[in-house]
């Protein structure tokens, strides 16, 4: 049967979506996976993929063409397949509300493609079926990190639901439309992939089960929803059951296994909160959410007394059985993180994708400290060497294009806007904030962006907006002491400028040996855009830019 696929909601924020291209066109056979088209969000240009086998009957609009969420996008069937119906069906779309029309009741899967049919449902007019959005271009899953909104609450548009924690940040996720809460997909701590079933918002005593029933089964099973709750509930029980004696039966045979955490602790946000209030150290909790995460329950369940028996009957253990003068090993497993792993994802593919060149160029910084020392001496501007490596760089990429630009596979993007990440190290890992238009700004007004952009992300406050649209990308390592180092390039960018300390070192001047502040800066280039003598005409522009710094000025 065929299947409509409407336009998606690929972020929190989009309306509509333009489509940057087709990659099959009418006619074509589209497998599983395979890339249907690039959708221009207000965010990212995001890859829509198929979720199905079959030919490719129907395009709402060509390339460059402007959609709105659920309008119709494409229709994929069997070869000759009649589509009529829902042709039709979408020019009576404006009707479905009306309780005679009749509806159209699609296999439904946990997917954006049939996620989008799922609003094709005359639902309009009762309920609206809220799925896990995608937050940010990279996100494939978020965890909630709280409900704001309990079942049987009222519930009006712009009204907070949830706290999703996402591989970037914690945000807030808004109500849609108005109503009550029927339904929510997983509870605190629990994690949901991107168009899964997060909530359902209706009038009261609605009847939900069939659709939770079609949206978690795929319409194939016919256990009801309270049976498969049931069953569900037994499972989990039974499991808990068996990782309790597992657990009791481990601390009896081997105490030294029991698990208590060292360095960096993964909980959700509530359960810190409750830990908090009940003066729970999180150190001596065992976390039961995925990857050992700490959830509610086990603050709820937790025993502090217990816990303080139990290891010190381990220390003592432990202490009987050593062998004296040998040294067992040890380890702590730490679960990865959201943001890691999205790190790792992205940067492996680069590495292992663009060919990457380095290019490293020595800057005398004495003429950038002279004039730092002058632009600070009021005491109301704060200017730091990054701000002004920032400006530099942001100057010299307007005369050299080529590194402002972007490999789009079949082409060349060379970008308009001059965009710079900074990156921003975080508890978690690493966060690229941008700075907009960076070649247009002051010195001040770069050094106010960038210490909003520090603070904001190690609050976990930064939006979608702040770590987008990045052209090219600044990693500062100086403050730490390093005086070089090389960077991996940060996608889509061509290049990144790895940024070491000023370091006051012996230099040759007018034939005199001098004290002199040098500053290393390296350049990793994607060879596919950057060949070695346009990287290095952009170093000796930025380091003609540092050494003059009121070039800067004008």
């Amino acid at each position: 049967m065929a299947e409509a696929i409407l336009m998606p909601r690929l972020s929190d924020t989009m309306t509509e979506g333009v489509i940057a291209s087709w990659n099959k066109n009418v006619g074509d056979t589209v497998k599983k996976g395979d890339l249907l088209a690039e959708i221009e969000t207000d965010k990212a240009t995001l890859e829509l993929e198929s979720y199905q086998n079959g030919v490719l009957l129907h395009v709402g609009t060509g390339k460059g063409g402007k959609l709105q969420v659920n309008d119709l996008l494409a229709i994929i069937g069997k070869e000759g397949e009649d589509i009529s119906g829902l042709l039709s069906g979408k020019a009576e779309a404006p009707k479905a509300a009306e309780p005679e029309t009749s509806k159209v009741e699609p296999k439904v899967e946990s997917t954006p493609a049939v996620a989008a049919t799922i609003s094709s449902i005359d639902f309009a007019a009762m309920e609206e079926v809220v799925l896990m959005p995608r937050l940010s271009d990279t996100m494939t899953e978020g965890v909630v990190a709280g409900w704001q909104k309990k079942v049987g609450d009222t519930v009006k548009k712009g009204d907070v639901l949830a706290d999703i924690e996402t591989d970037k940040a914690t945000m807030e996720l808004e109500s849609y439309k108005d109503g009550i809460l029927l339904y929510q997909g997983a509870k605190a701590g629990e994690k949901i992939q991107v168009n899964d079933l997060l909530c359902i918002i209706g009038k009261e005593g609605l009847n939900i089960d069939e659709i939770v029933a079609r949206l978690k089964n795929g319409g194939g099973n016919k256990t009801s929803n309270n049976e498969q709750g049931t069953k569900n509930d037994d499972v989990e029980k039974a499991v808990a059951k068996q990782e309790a004696t597992t657990t009791a039966s481990q601390t009896t045979a081997a105490p030294q296994q029991t698990v208590v955490n060292e360095g960096r602790i993964f909980a959700s946000p509530l359960a810190k909160k409750l830990a908090a209030e009940k003066g729970v150290d999180l150190k001596y909790v065992k976390g039961t959410g995925d990857n050992g995460r700490i959830v509610k329950s086990d603050i709820d369940n937790f025993d502090s007394q217990k816990v303080n028996e139990s290891v010190s009957h381990i220390q003592q253990n432990n202490n009987q059985y050593q062998t004296p003068n040998a040294k067992q090993d040890s380890y702590t497993d730490v679960p990865v993180s959201q943001m890691r792993k999205v790190i790792a994802k992205r940067l492996s593919e680069s590495l292992f994708t663009a060919p990457h060149f380095y290019l490293t160029m020595s800057i005398d910084m004495d003429a950038a400290v002279a004039a730092r020392s002058k632009l600070n001496a009021d005491g109301k501007t704060k200017i730091s060497f990054n701000d002004m490596v920032l400006k530099a760089t942001a100057m010299a990429l307007k005369q050299h294009p080529k590194v402002n630009s972007s490999w789009m596979g079949d082409f060349i993007r060379t970008n308009n806007n001059i965009n710079i990440g900074v990156a921003v190290a975080v508890e978690d890992g690493l966060l690229v904030p941008v700075v907009k238009n960076a070649d247009a700004l002051t010195f001040t007004q770069i050094g106010v962006q960038v210490k909003d952009f520090a603070q904001k992300a190690k609050d976990k406050k930064l939006q979608p907006s702040d770590w987008e649209g990045n052209t090219f990308t600044i990693s500062n390592l100086g403050m730490y002491g390093i005086d070089e180092f090389t960077a991996i390039i940060n996608p889509p960018d061509s290049c990144i400028l790895a940024v070491g300390g000023i370091s006051q070192v012996p230099v040759v001047k007018n034939g005199a040996i001098v004290p002199g502040n040098i500053m290393k800066v390296t350049l990793s280039c994607d060879h596919r855009v950057v060949d070695g003598a346009t990287g290095s005409a952009f170093l000796q522009t930025l380091k003609s830019l540092l050494e003059e710094p009121l070039r800067m000025l004008a």
